[in-house]
């Protein structure tokens, strides 16, 4: 028998005696995954401290028993609103609250896990690869233009959200044994297809509404894991050749919603929240306005900036030394730019919203020519101080721009702080006459409407149904 009929006949029978799969977790491959496992959460922003954590254990578990690897694989539910999942060697596997979110069942999210799963029994991590999922900012841009291996790790700190690529035939073999190991654990091999097209509805309300900027347009799971028609109607005949009926086995749909009661739902107050161009951060208790055409984003490390015409930076923060702003600015700069070949230009001291500040300009020398850059320090409350590294074209535009995001940094007030609270899924039962509309005013979100139907993974045309569970998004309790 050949391989490739082999490998036709697993997917339609499921029985498990394929050329691929059921692969054991050796040793080298556990260190490997205890290595990297804390420097991904650093990177991640840690590990989600909610209740969902331990339903996400007991549930990987479940799954993992069922691919014949039990008590051989981590689970870890990640602090970050991206939809993500992915694994790594070792059978180290991670999926972000923002995933968790926009999952709709218990099988949902099982479907998820087996796929995950599917990859390390494959055998698949040897061709794993981390890749940023920022561009522009990257690490391979960045250290060309100024030599700085430093300067390298800044950027790849911005860009924290990365994840681990697989061939589409690596995405296919997953999809198969993910839909074995889904039946096996006593979930609806449909639940896959579900999870699929939840994945495709998420990416599609993104690109509708612009709600996140250019760089994460797209869900991380999409871009590794292609969400084409052709793989789902391959999940739906894989489901089908199973044999079992749609609704023979569990979903656990209103046990999944009331879990996901109370989830931390976009932004995470340590983290700052990020609104268009606005940044604020209430445990800091500091924040700043991007001029017009400005697109910010949040991650764990530091808060990556892009504009107009290539203009890039990031702004990030760390303790004042004992010697003062200018050593900070010095300190920091010699971190960047350590082994370019710089030009510095005059420093000058300033205040800026009553903060003592510095700004120090310069220019980086490459091959394409001089390239522009400046540093804005700021001595902060308690000991903290702060910092915009900006990259960009010489010109006065440019520089226009970059003095408007310096001189918009500022001290927030209690009552701003205050202010700034966190949002969380709330899971309530439909009322009798209430519609989708109405239902959907609870959502403390733009286009609540389309939010809604994201979340609930349902058309306009799915009326609602007296006593259901659904989930909307409302606004922590001070």
């Amino acid at each position: 028998m050949n391989r490739r009929f082999a490998l036709a006949l697993c997917v339609l029978l499921l029985t498990g005696a394929c050329g691929y799969g059921d692969a054991p977790v050796t040793s080298s491959e556990s260190q490997v995954g205890a290595e990297q496992h804390p420097q991904l959460l650093a990177q991640f922003g840690g590990s989600y401290a909610g209740d969902e954590t331990q339903y996400l254990k007991t549930l990987g578990a479940r799954v993992a028993k069922a691919a014949g690897l039990a008590d051989q694989c981590t689970f870890t539910l990640v602090n970050s609103d991206v939809v993500n999942a992915f694994a790594v060697p070792g059978c180290y596997i991670y999926v972000t609250r923002g995933l968790m979110g926009i999952v709709n069942s218990e099988a949902e999210l099982a479907s998820v896990l087996a796929h995950e799963v599917g990859h390390i029994a494959a055998n698949h991590s040897e061709r794993q690869q981390r890749r940023s999922v920022v561009r522009g900012l990257g690490v391979a841009a960045i250290s060309a233009v100024t030599g700085s291996e430093r300067l390298s790790r800044i950027a790849g700190a911005t860009a924290a959200l990365f994840t681990l690529r697989y061939s589409r035939k690596h995405e296919y073999e997953a999809d198969d044994l993910g839909v074995r190991y889904l039946r096996q654990a006593g979930y609806s091999p449909f639940a896959a297809v579900g999870m699929l097209t939840a994945l495709g509805r998420h990416q599609q309300f993104l690109a509708a509404t612009r709600e996140r900027e250019d760089a994460a347009a797209m869900p991380e799971w999409a871009l590794t894991h292609p969400l084409t028609e052709h793989r789902v109607a391959r999940s739906l005949a894989a489901a089908k050749a199973s044999g079992v009926a749609p609704d023979a086995l569990t979903e656990n749909r209103e046990a999944y919603l009331q879990e996901v009661d109370g989830l931390l739902y976009g932004d995470d107050p340590a983290q700052g929240f990020v609104n268009g161009t606005q940044f604020a951060h209430p445990v800091m208790r500091i924040g700043f306005q991007g001029p017009s055409g400005f697109k910010l984003s949040n991650t764990p490390q530091a808060i990556r900036i892009d504009g107009p015409d290539g203009l890039q930076g990031v702004f990030s923060g760390g303790r004042m030394p004992p010697e003062g702003l200018r050593a900070y600015a010095e300190a920091t700069l010699a971190g960047l730019l350590q082994g370019a070949q710089v030009e510095l230009g005059t420093a000058s001291l300033t205040r800026v919203n009553e903060l003592p500040t510095i700004i120090i300009p310069g220019t980086v020398a490459t091959e394409q020519g001089p390239v522009a850059f400046s540093l804005a320090a700021y001595e902060g409350d308690g000991g903290d101080a702060f910092h915009f590294f900006m990259v960009s074209k010489p010109g006065a535009a440019q520089a226009s721009a970059i003095g408007a995001l310096y001189e918009s940094f500022r001290l927030l007030s209690d009552a701003e702080a205050a202010s700034l609270r966190p949002r969380r899924i709330k899971t309530v039962r439909v009322a009798s006459g209430e519609t989708l509309r109405s239902a959907a005013s609870r959502m403390v979100a733009d286009q609540p409407l389309q939010h809604f139907l994201m979340l609930n993974g349902r058309s306009e045309r799915e009326p609602l149904r007296p006593g259901e569970l659904v989930k909307v998004v409302v606004t922590a309790p001070s």
